[in-house]
């Protein structure tokens, strides 16, 4: 395989001397933020750079120990080389799924948000269901993940969610989440034992950086503070540290009950909202672009993205790339990177049609 061809290896090179070059320059920390963005995504540069050399020896390692097997059969080695080939393919897997991202925020952390739709116990059981399983995709991925809101359902599962996965490209990978997610499958509620089907919206949003400015006037806020529930720790329904927050212009409604303080809660929930009014924004922007150039969005917000379906066969099918899988108990263990990949090569043929 020529790693070559996944991208611009002399492009990224001289991407990485022509900034070192300008942090050389005389005055560079004059502008100490502006600085501080030009280091960071020089080092991210460098990583992608450092983990293309590293994975090219690699091949070249099993390039040269398939020379010795093919000149000297050994079972020992071929169980060998069959395993580090295997693993290899892995690895590039993901750095070419890593190659695919190049949005503005796809670098940044992800806040992903879980709300049940109609359907009471049923709904909210597959919302902690879709929980349970972007927590296990981010702990494969090495992720870390804070859970910054959870109320807890009446019976079962989830009222509502809100986590925050922190690692690199974590919004990129997990943007293709958003919309709604349906379920279907024999109750484990319904002593009947019928089908039933659920739904559950998933909302991923970047963690913004300071740098970037949204305009949040405090005449526009609701602040309200209650007492935490649910998942927490030993803080939790012992003071009124929990913060809610309404903007009142757009109905947004974001809420933080994960610090012990209730003036952390406040600042995580003023960045929730930060999140959610640059997506607004992108919202925005991306239906006047369709109404200019008189397309269709294929996507809107709370559209059907995704099917799961436990009975009466097994299958999980994405409906934006038509991708699909019978290994369901799989896909909800995190086996997510298959779907995120068919979406991001879906987009590239959309942005970039022959």
């Amino acid at each position: 395989m020529a790693l070559g061809g996944l991208f611009d290896f002399d492009a990224l090179s001289e991407s990485i001397s022509i900034n070192e070059a300008k942090m050389a320059e005389p005055g560079f920390w004059d502008d100490q933020q502006a600085a501080q963005k030009m280091i960071d995504e020089t080092n991210q540069l460098k990583t992608k750079r450092d983990r293309f050399n590293t994975l090219t020896k690699e091949l070249d390692d099993l390039k040269v120990t398939l020379e010795l097997i093919s000149e000297d059969p050994d079972s020992g080695m071929q169980d060998e080389f069959i395993g580090e080939a295997d693993k290899l393919k892995k690895q590039l897997d993901r750095y070419q799924l890593g190659l695919l991202l190049n949005g503005k925020y796809d670098h940044n952390n992800a806040i992903l948000e879980i709300h049940p739709g109609a359907g009471g116990t049923e709904a909210q059981d597959w919302g902690s269901m879709l929980l349970r399983m972007y927590t296990r995709w981010a702990e494969s991925h090495n992720f870390k993940v804070d859970v910054l809101d959870y109320q807890v359902g009446e019976v079962a599962g989830i009222n509502s969610v809100s986590i925050l996965i922190s690692g690199e490209n974590a919004y990129g990978y997990l943007r293709s989440e958003k919309g709604v997610h349906r379920l279907v499958r024999i109750s484990p509620f319904d002593s009947a034992g019928r089908r039933h089907t659920s739904f559950a919206s998933v909302d991923v949003m970047p963690e913004l950086d300071d740098d970037v400015s949204i305009k949040i006037s405090p005449d526009e806020l609701k602040v309200d503070v209650y007492r935490a529930s649910g998942a927490g720790g030993q803080h939790v329904n012992k003071t009124s540290s929990a913060v809610r927050i309404t903007h009142i212009p757009t109905g947004i409604v974001v809420a933080s009950q994960a610090q012990r303080s209730q003036l952390q809660n406040r600042q995580t929930a003023l960045n929730m909202l930060k999140s959610k009014l640059y997506e607004l924004e992108e919202q925005k922007k991306a239906e006047e672009k369709a109404k200019i150039e008189g397309e269709q969005l294929d996507i809107g917000w709370g559209s059907q993205i995704r099917s799961y379906v436990f009975h009466p066969y097994s299958m999980v099918k994405d409906h934006r790339t038509n991708y699909e899988t019978a290994n369901v108990n799989g896909v909800m263990d995190g086996d997510l990177d298959p779907f995120i990949n068919a979406y991001l090569q879906w987009q590239l043929s959309k942005d970039n049609p022959e």
